[in-house]
């Protein structure tokens, strides 16, 4: 048998039992035939309270020394989980993230993975060890120590499965699959039993909280098909069944759902800029500077304006993230200096509601569906984008709950379908 990687998130490991969990799940998949490897995540609410200790001393640390200090979450629970494994008498070694031969940009905080070196890690496996890797982390070329930023483990897992040609790749967490949509915002929300890649991405960017975007991105580009279960499953020794959703490039062919999700991220801010001068190159000024600050945009919609002084205008209105609110708003109002008559609104009451789906656009009238499913429950529409599988609206942040919960029962996804199973 071939070499499984396998990745455990912190809510997996947050405490003695759940190592102990751990570490059976892991003897069983060895004891099967297969080479181990493990990539895991710092236990519990570690991450948080480094970030915790770094700001009672400084609201400034520079991103090297908090890479050095975040990097440490992983150390402990990579040892601990050796240690777990080895007293089941089950043979295991812990690496960091620079042991296991991850090479990194220098971008401190959100590091790509620029290459990895297997041999210590292959090296191991032949020895008949366990090797379990610490997530998250690497070496720039300066040897200086880089984080992956926020769901870095996952993108770490599935690059090893890359570089190793692993057989399996296996995203352990505390739920057991991607669901139609949040579970404790919808009731009924049902487990897919596979979803696309380019499903998973438009729902992570849409809001859910599924996957780093990263790591499917990777996932998609080197071909790795991997699945997301729950460690609070049970055990396969214990006559549990590994089951959870299936990350693939494509549909089964008999897999014939429209809508595979919806989410909602309420963590946006719309920005509105009023009477922009109407030519080329406008638009350009305005959101070449915020791509040069790094503030990422969503929903872009321009509509007529008036005419000022003979001169047509347009009226623009875009999304951010409702953290990115204050530097995208300082970055819009240097430009609009320049441009006399226009006007900087924003809000930040607003949500925005999204279904994503294969069959969106291959399907009549899925739109119009969305629209009828908000119009019913008296959610108004006050933006609408959409691409080849998704459609967002913004609506009121008050209305958002209300907004998915009328979209998902109107496309029945709670129903058991094709590739959805009731939680």
């Amino acid at each position: 048998m071939g070499i499984v990687v396998q990745k455990y998130g912190g809510s997996s490991v947050a405490n003695a039992e759940k190592f102990r969990r751990v570490a059976r799940r892991i003897a069983w998949k060895r004891q099967q035939g297969h080479d181990v490897v493990v990539v895991v995540s710092a236990p519990g609410d570690t991450t948080d309270d480094l970030l915790d200790k770094a700001s009672e001393l400084t609201k400034n640390a520079s991103a090297r020394e908090m890479d050095v200090l975040l990097s440490t979450g992983e150390q402990i629970s990579i040892a601990l989980l050796a240690m777990a494994l080895q007293e089941i008498g089950c043979p295991a070694i812990s690496l960091t993230g620079p042991q296991a031969g991850f090479q990194t940009d220098d971008t401190h905080r959100a590091a790509k993975i620029q290459n990895i070196d297997t041999k210590r890690v292959r090296q191991e496996l032949a020895l008949g060890k366990v090797v379990i890797v610490a997530g998250f982390q690497g070496l720039d070329a300066n040897g200086d120590i880089t984080t992956l930023g926020r769901g870095g483990s996952d993108a770490s897992a599935i690059a090893l499965a890359a570089y190793l040609e692993a057989e399996a790749c296996q995203i352990f967490t505390d739920v057991d699959g991607v669901y139609t949509s949040d579970p404790r915002l919808v009731p009924t929300a049902a487990r897919l039993d596979e979803i696309s890649y380019d499903e998973i991405l438009e729902l992570a960017a849409a809001g859910a909280q599924v996957m780093q975007l990263r790591s499917v991105e990777f996932a998609k580009q080197y071909g790795v098909e991997f699945e997301v279960l729950s460690s609070l499953a049970p055990l396969p020794s214990e006559g549990g069944i590994e089951k959870g959703t299936k990350v693939v490039a494509a549909l089964s062919p008999n897999n014939n759902r429209v809508v595979s999700g919806v989410a909602v991220d309420s963590k946006v801010a719309r920005i509105t800029i009023l009477s922009l001068p109407d030519r080329p190159g406008v638009a350009a000024k305005v959101f070449g500077a915020l791509g040069k600050a790094k503030v990422n945009v969503d929903m872009i919609v321009q509509s007529a304006g008036v005419v000022a002084g003979g001169i047509p205008t347009a009226d623009i209105a875009f999304t951010c993230a409702r953290d990115d609110l204050d530097l995208a708003l300082d970055v819009c109002q240097e430009v609009l200096t320049a441009l006399a008559g226009t006007q900087l609104i924003y809000d930040i009451d607003v949500a925005k509601v999204s279904i994503v789906g294969s069959g969106v656009a291959s399907n009549y009238g899925v739109a119009a569906k969305m629209f009828e499913a908000l119009a019913e429950r008296g959610v108004n529409i006050e933006l609408i984008t959409g691409s080849e599988i998704k459609i967002s609206c913004l609506v009121r942040a008050s209305q958002a709950v209300e907004a998915v919960r009328a979209v998902h029962d109107k496309f029945e996804l709670g129903k058991t379908a094709a590739g959805a199973e009731v939680k």
